[in-house]
């Protein structure tokens, strides 16, 4: 039976990841340290459902505590680390910058050496399309230059990059970082707007629609992330001439389809059935006008195909809402 650690197992993605892995009989050593960043409830709520395989445990663990990730790597000898525990959130960073140091860089080395010293065979770990910052050239490619971030979150994601190379090249520990672009779904974040705009929609409160609405995203179904990562996890890098044989690779998750902001809360609107009451602001520090993933290497490589259209993904999550809090 493979065995998988996955960090924020109670997070939204971290959640979905270890269902799907859960269901194909594997087993799942989940950790998360149950921050207050967003709703307690909502991550134990998580966790229920997560409890009823036999092949789950859970360990409430903070990614500071250096000792105990390194006695839970080198006691069970994973077959692979989905390392997705992050301080999440670009706005959040301006606010409060020393949670994103403890969380995204002291704890990202405690994993890797976890991984070193627990002589695990994949590292996945999730990247971030905010890395881009405010590049000009659509859609994002990782050849791009991404040595300009515009907000700490973004900088502390490209600095995992950089410390995830280093231990590829250093200890040969295979290693894969995933660029993720704009995650939506049901359990999905409440900090997130997709989920800002139904609340208030339903409740007739307005939303805030930043840069006037003149944005444009590439969200990203869960179920096609889920898909994108598991297929990633059973690559594992070998390293080629172009990276000095390097084991490491970094592949951008998206959806490969930007959708205007305006359209977005469109289909948001006909999914709920109530229009919204809009609230038209500038754009927000440490925000950009525009993402669009550049997923080629994802499809050559693992063969990552995203299938959930806008309308579909936004109807499942509108369903999902309405029936955990209505």
């Amino acid at each position: 039976m493979l065995k998988y650690l996955i960090t924020g197992c109670a997070g939204f993605i971290g959640f979905h990841l270890s269902q799907d892995i859960l269901k194909k009989g594997s087993m799942v050593i989940g950790f998360d340290n149950l921050n207050y960043y967003y709703d307690v409830d909502l991550k134990k709520s998580r966790l229920s459902q997560l409890n009823v395989y036999k092949n789950f445990k859970f360990h409430q663990l903070d990614l500071t505590d250096q000792q105990s990730i390194l006695e839970l790597c080198t006691h069970h000898n994973f077959d692979y680390v989905i390392h997705l525990a992050a301080q999440a959130g670009v706005r959040y960073s301006l606010e409060n910058p020393h949670a994103y140091v403890d969380s995204n860089l002291v704890g990202f080395i405690n994993i890797l050496e976890g991984c070193r010293h627990g002589k695990v065979k994949h590292l996945v770990y999730a990247s971030s399309s905010s890395v881009y910052g405010a590049n000009q050239k659509i859609p994002f490619s990782t050849q791009d230059n991404v040595d300009h971030p515009i907000s700490l979150y973004a900088a502390t994601k490209k600095a995992n990059e950089l410390m995830a190379y280093t231990y590829s090249h250093l200890y040969k520990i295979p290693t894969t970082g995933l660029r993720f672009f704009t995650v939506y779904g049901p359990w999905g974040r409440p900090d997130m707007a997709y989920f800002l705009f139904t609340k208030a929609i339903i409740k007739g409160k307005p939303i805030k629609v930043f840069n006037h609405g003149k944005m444009k995203r590439d969200f990203t179904y869960i179920d096609d992330i889920v898909e994108g990562i598991v297929r990633v996890s059973e690559k594992i890098p070998q390293g080629s001439e172009l990276n000095n044989n390097v084991p490491a690779k970094v592949y951008n998750i998206g959806n490969n389809q930007p959708v205007e902001l305006m359209t977005f809360i469109e289909v948001l609107e006909n999914c709920i059935g109530k229009k919204a009451i809009k609230e038209f602001l500038p754009m927000q520090p440490g925000d950009v006008p525009m993402t669009y993933a550049d997923i080629d290497d994802l499809i050559n490589d693992v063969g990552f195909s995203p299938r959930t259209s806008i309308e579909e993904g936004l109807d499942k999550f509108v369903q999902w809402y309405k029936s955990f809090y209505l």
